[in-house]
C-alpha cells in the first residue's frame, strides 16, 4: 500500500507538471487557467461592510459547444450549457419523465390523455396497419378503433365507414413562468416551437410531425395535441415542445435561426441562469432573477462559468486546483478512473459512474448484400451465420465478463438482451450466454464445425454445415475502429474465441473508412463478417425497430437502416410492431416487448458486449450532482448543486 500512495502521488503531480505545460503551450490558455474569482477580489474602503462575494460555480466541459439554439442538434457540451438556460420541459430520471415546467405529465388515468373513436373515410390521412402514413384508399389495411395487432387489422374496401383510434393530449404548463427578460412564457410560444422544429430547415426526424394532425393552444398555459387517426402513441405525454422566445426570434427564419448570434450563441431562456458572455473558451452566465423556482433559493450560486477544458489532465488539475467544482462527462476521464476512485476514497475529490444507454455491440453479418440477388456458394462468402446456432456458439465463446473487469473497471453488468437490466422494461425471463467455451465448442460440433486436427487453438473445418462447402474454416474477420479501448476489447475476445477454434482477423479501419456510406462502406454496405460498434438508445421505448427488416441497408433505401447484419425474422417485427402500436397502459404493451428480447436472445442477430460508461468528478464538498443514464444531460438538475458547509454531514 506504502508504494501504491506514493505512486499516485507523484501521478497527482505529474497532472499538475502536465497542466502547467499544456496550458503554457496552448493558444487562449491565459482565459482557461485565470482563477474565475480573482475579479471579484477589490480593495475596500477602511470601516466599510465588505459585501458578501458572488457565489461562483465553475464546471468544466470537454468540448466547446457546437450551437447553444436547441433546435440545432446541440452536442453533449451544449446540452450542459442549455440545462442550465432552459428547465425542462421534463426532467427523465430513471427513465421515468418528470413533469418541471408543466403542472403534471400527461396520463389516461386522469383524462389529460385520451383514445378517441374517430369515422374516417376514403381520401383521409390515416396510419396503416403497419404503422405507416397514407392516404385510406381501396385495399389500404387499417387498424379499426381498438385493434393493437395486425391479426384484427381490416382492409378498407372504398365505401364503408372505417372507426380508428385517434389520440388528443393535453398539456398545462405552470402559470407565472417569465423569461429572463421578465415577460410571460405562453402556450403560443411552445406552438412557435412546435413550428420551427417541423420545418423542413430544421434538422431531425419529422416522424412525429407527420403523425400530428394539430398542435394548437387551447388558452395561454395549455396546449392540445391530436394526433394522426390510427396513431397510437406509446410515448403520447412527450408530445410537447420547449417553449421558444416567439417575440425576439420572430425576426428570422427557421434556416437563419441555425446560426444567428441571437439563437445560437446568447439565446434567451427560463431556466436557473441566464447568458451573459461567450468568450472563445468561457462562456459566463448570471442568475435568471425570473427563475420559477427562485422562491425556493435556487439556483444555489450567483454566477455559473462554463470552461472548456478539452485535455483530461488540464481538467484534473483545474479541479485540484479549484478552478473548476465539477468536470461533467464530456470530459474523457477514462485514463484516470483508478486514480478518481484512489482520490475519493481519501475525501480529496467525489467521482461518479454511469451506465449510458449506448451499448457497444458485435453484429454478425448475417446476409452480406451480395445476399440479396440469391446465394451462390463458391461465389459468395460462405454463410457462416445462417443458422442462429452458430450466433449463440460465439455468444458462449465471447469472454465479456474479462472485457468488463478489465477494461471497464467491472462498473456495468454484462447485457444480456438490447436494452440495459435497468430499463423498467428489461424482462430476465430470456436465454443468457455466460461465457462457457465448453457449450459454445459443442453447439459447434452439432452444426459441423469439427476440431479436424485435435488442436483447439486451429480453426475449425465445415463438414456437413448448411450452405458451407466442406473444409472450409472457420475465420472470420473482426472488424471496427482504431480507438484504443476498442483495441483492447479486441485483444480480449480475439483470443476467446480463439479457445473454440473459431479463427480471428481483427482489422481496425479509420472510422471515414468504417462508417462510410453504403454500397462501398462495409458497415452500411453490408460486407462484413462481425463488426463492433455503437448503438444509443435515445427513447424511453426499448429501440426494438433497429432490427425489423425495413431498417436493413438496402440499394432500394438508399443504403440506409440500423439493422446492419440484415437478419430477418418477420415474428420479431410483428411483435415490435404491436408492442410501438400500443398503449403503456395496455397488457400488449409490455408482452409484446417481452416477446422481442425473448425472440432477440434465442436468434442473437448481434451480441450485446457492454454498456459504455460516463464518468464525472467534482470537489470533495459538492452535492445533489449524479449521474443518470436517462438524462439528458448530466447538468438536469444543476439549479440544485451546491457545495460548501450546506453539502457536509
Amino acid at each position: 500500500m506504502p508504494a501504491r500512495k506514493n505512486l499516485s502521488q507523484k501521478i497527482v503531480v505529474l497532472i499538475l507538471l502536465l497542466s502547467f505545460v499544456i496550458s503554457a503551450c496552448q493558444p487562449g490558455a491565459e482565459e482557461t487557467t485565470e482563477p474565475a474569482v480573482s475579479s471579484t477580489w477589490t480593495p475596500n474602503p477602511a470601516f466599510t461592510p465588505t459585501p458578501s462575494p458572488a457565489r461562483i460555480l465553475n464546471v468544466c466541459l470537454g468540448e466547446a459547444p457546437n450551437t447553444l439554439y436547441p433546435l440545432g442538434v446541440p452536442n453533449a457540451a451544449a446540452r450542459s450549457v442549455l440545462a442550465a438556460i432552459y428547465d425542462g420541459p421534463f426532467d427523465v430520471v430513471g427513465y421515468e419523465y418528470q413533469a418541471v415546467i408543466l403542472e403534471k405529465v400527461p396520463s389516461r388515468a386522469d383524462g389529460s390523455a385520451q383514445v378517441n373513436s374517430i369515422t374516417v373515410s376514403e381520401g383521409d390521412t390515416v396510419l396503416d396497419a403497419d404503422g405507416n402514413l397514407t392516404l385510406l384508399e381501396t385495399g389500404t389495411r387499417v387498424r379499426p378503433a381498438g385493434c393493437r395487432s395486425g391479426d384484427c387489422a381490416i382492409v378498407f374496401d372504398g365505401k364503408s365507414p372505417i372507426s380508428m383510434d385517434q389520440m388528443f393530449v393535453e398539456f398545462k404548463m405552470k402559470p407565472g413562468l417569465l423569461w429572463s427578460d421578465g415577460t410571460p412564457v405562453t402556450a403560443d410560444d411552445s406552438v412557435y416551437a412546435y413550428i420551427l422544429a417541423r420545418d423542413d430547415e430544421t434538422p431531425g426526424s419529422k416522424f412525429i410531425f407527420d403523425r400530428t394532425q394539430s398542435y394548437e393552444a387551447a388558452d395561454e398555459t395549455t396546449i392540445q395535441w391530436w394526433g394522426m387517426p390510427g396513431f397510437v402513441d406509446p410515448t403520447f405525454y412527450t408530445n410537447f415542445w420547449m417553449p421558444l422566445p416567439q417575440r425576439i426570434w420572430d425576426q428570422f427564419s427557421a434556416a437563419e435561426l441555425q446560426t444567428a448570434d441571437l439563437s445560437s450563441r446568447a439565446p434567451m431562456g427560463f431556466g436557473p441562469y441566464a447568458m451573459k458572455e461567450w468568450n472563445g473558451d468561457t462562456l459566463h452566465l448570471v442568475k435568471n432573477p425570473y427563475y420559477f423556482r427562485s422562491a425556493e433559493g435556487l439556483p444555489k450560486f450567483d454566477e455559473l462559468i462554463f470552461r472548456v477544458v478539452p485535455n483530461a489532465d488540464a481538467a484534473m488539475s483545474a479541479l485540484i486546483e479549484g478552478r473548476c467544482d465539477l468536470i461533467d462527462s464530456t470530459v474523457t476521464l477514462d485514463a484516470h478512473v483508478s486514480l478518481l476512485r484512489e482520490m475519493d476514497n481519501k475525501g480529496q475529490l467525489q467521482v461518479y459512474f454511469g451506465e449510458t444507454p449506448t451499448i457497444e455491440w458485435l453484429t454478425f453479418g448475417i446476409t452480406p448484400a451480395a445476399y440479396d440477388n440469391g446465394y451462390t456458394a463458391g461465389l459468395d462468402r460462405p454463410d457462416f451465420f445462417g443458422d442462429a446456432r452458430t450466433r449463440q456458439a460465439v455468444a458462449y465463446c465471447l469472454d465479456r465478463q474479462k472485457v468488463v473487469e478489465n477494461v471497464l473497471y467491472n462498473l456495468v453488468p454484462v447485457p444480456d438482451t438490447y436494452i440495459s437490466a435497468a430499463h423498467p422494461l428489461h424482462t430476465t425471463e430470456v436465454k443468457a450466454y455466460s461465457y462457457d467455451p465448453a457449450a459454445g465448442m459443442q453447439l459447434l460440433d452439432n452444426i459441423g464445425w469439427r476440431d479436424h486436427d485435435n488442436d483447439p487453438f486451429t480453426p475449425r473445418h465445415a463438414q456437413g454445415v448448411d450452405r458451407v462447402q466442406n473444409g472450409t474454416e472457420l475465420t472470420l474477420t473482426y472488424l471496427t475502429t482504431q480507438a484504443a479501448q476498442r483495441r483492447q476489447v479486441a485483444d480480449i475476445l480475439s483470443q476467446s474465441l480463439r479457445e473454440c477454434g473459431i479463427g480471428v482477423n481483427v482489422m481496425h479501419v479509420s472510422q471515414l473508412d468504417f462508417y462510410a456510406e453504403g454500397p462501398g462502406g462495409p458497415l452500411f454496405g453490408r460486407n462484413f463478417d462481425v463488426a463492433v460498434y455503437a448503438m444509443a438508445t435515445l427513447s424511453a421505448q426499448p429501440p426494438c425497430l433497429r432490427f425489423t427488416i425495413p431498417e436493413i441497408p438496402t440499394a432500394e433505401n438508399n443504403w440506409v437502416g440500423t439493422n446492419l447484419g440484415g437478419y430477418r425474422n418477420p415474428s420479431f417485427d410483428a411483435a415490435c410492431t404491436t408492442a410501438r402500436l400500443s398503449l403503456p397502459d395496455e397488457a400488449a404493451y409490455v408482452e409484446n416487448f417481452h416477446l422481442t428480447q425473448t425472440l432477440f436472445a434465442q436468434e442473437m442477430p448481434a451480441i450485446p458486449l457492454y454498456n459504455r460508461i460516463e464518468t464525472a468528478a467534482a470537489r470533495f464538498d459538492f452535492c445533489n450532482f449524479s449521474l443518470d443514464p436517462t438524462a439528458a444531460s448530466d447538468l438536469y438538475a444543476i439549479e440544485t448543486f451546491d457545495y460548501g458547509a450546506a453539502c457536509l454531514p
